[in-house]
């Protein structure tokens, strides 16, 4: 319960561009690995503790990763950048998915490493204040409910189908930071 309510409140702060999204953060991934690691969902809880090191650089990189050390604005993501992060996405996703299927007893390797490689090029790019990271995220919370769901983790799916709601709600408002700031949304 803690989980779910720590991953609402992480979500909604970061939608709103709160700093405090990071250190709340910190503290859902922390519960959320211990939950994943006993699930048997090992990408998942590995994927925990990379978000902890995400949450530590977000943190710095909203208040001090702008130019001359200011505050990270909402922006759009190189068309290159996109590009490298998908590629290491997807070539990390499928190192992982071999690795999970030889050496554990994963339970679904193939849809736990490419939600993790998603989940992760998502990530990296709501640290770098790129709205691109909503619309993926999305995509990824719809995937992680389906998942869930065929788990038996009926209160993990409904938490990630409030992740879904809370991405669109993100996607919009930093849709909107975006055409105030002049920058086509």
């Amino acid at each position: 319960m803690a989980a779910f309510v720590t991953g609402v409140a992480t979500v909604f702060l970061a939608a709103r561009q709160h700093l405090w999204n990071w250190p709340v953060g910190m503290v859902n991934v922390a519960l959320y690995a211990v939950f994943f690691w006993r699930a048997r969902v090992y990408a998942d809880a590995g994927l925990q503790v990379v978000y902890f090191g995400l949450a530590a650089y977000g943190w710095w990189a909203w208040r001090h990763g702008g130019a001359g050390g200011s505050p990270l604005a909402v922006r759009r993501a190189p068309r290159r950048e996109l590009l490298t992060a998908a590629a290491l996405g997807a070539a990390f996703a499928a190192t992982l998915a071999v690795l999970l299927s030889r050496y554990t007893d994963a339970a679904v390797p193939a849809a736990d490493s490419a939600l993790t490689g998603a989940s992760l090029v998502a990530q990296y790019l709501m640290t770098r204040k790129y709205v691109e990271s909503w619309p993926l995220w999305v995509v990824t919370d719809v995937a992680y409910v389906a998942l869930w769901i065929e788990r038996g983790f009926t209160l993990t799916a409904v938490l990630y189908a409030v992740f879904t709601g809370l991405a669109l709600y993100a996607w919009r408002e930093w849709r909107r930071s975006l055409a105030t700031s002049g920058v086509a949304a």
